[in-house]
């Protein structure tokens, strides 16, 4: 399976996301980041950029994922017959978990657990709602899509 290799960053001096068009190591092991300002371009250094992987999948909308990508999405579970359905509605913050080489969900903030995100996908409603960085409120407790 191919997928497409991208990368965004965020600058925690400009606050805000770029994409990345290039990204070096010095010799000193320092990262250099080439980012897209819509200009020139502008180049990003160590701590001041966060790199964030693209994961080869889209939400609901088209909208490319990435880690730390903050995500919504509900669940219906069915417990054997009609009358016992339950309907749960869950965020959660995207995540490499190298131990397993998968993308996971962590909705740790809701009570649940990391969900491996191919099951997730299958989820109604999956979408991305914000980032770890540009919005770690949607992270403050559970919170209900409109």
């Amino acid at each position: 399976m191919k997928r497409e290799i991208k990368f965004r960053a965020y600058s925690s001096h400009n606050h805000k996301i770029y994409s990345v068009s290039n990204i070096e190591w010095d010799i000193d092991g320092r990262i250099w980041v080439t980012a897209d300002d819509g200009k020139n371009g502008i180049e990003l250094m160590d701590e001041e950029a966060h790199l964030m992987e693209y994961i080869g999948l889209h939400d609901k909308n088209g909208r490319s994922i990435y880690e730390g990508d903050i995500v919504s999405f509900g669940s219906v579970w069915n417990n054997g017959d009609n009358e016992d359905i339950d309907e749960e509605f869950h965020i959660g913050v995207v995540e490499y978990d190298p131990h397993y080489a998968v993308y996971n969900v962590n909705c740790e903030e809701s009570g649940e657990h990391r969900f491996m995100f191919m099951e997730v996908v299958n989820y109604d409603g999956f979408g991305v709602i914000g980032n770890i960085f540009e919005n770690p409120e949607l992270l403050e407790g559970k919170h209900e899509q409109k």
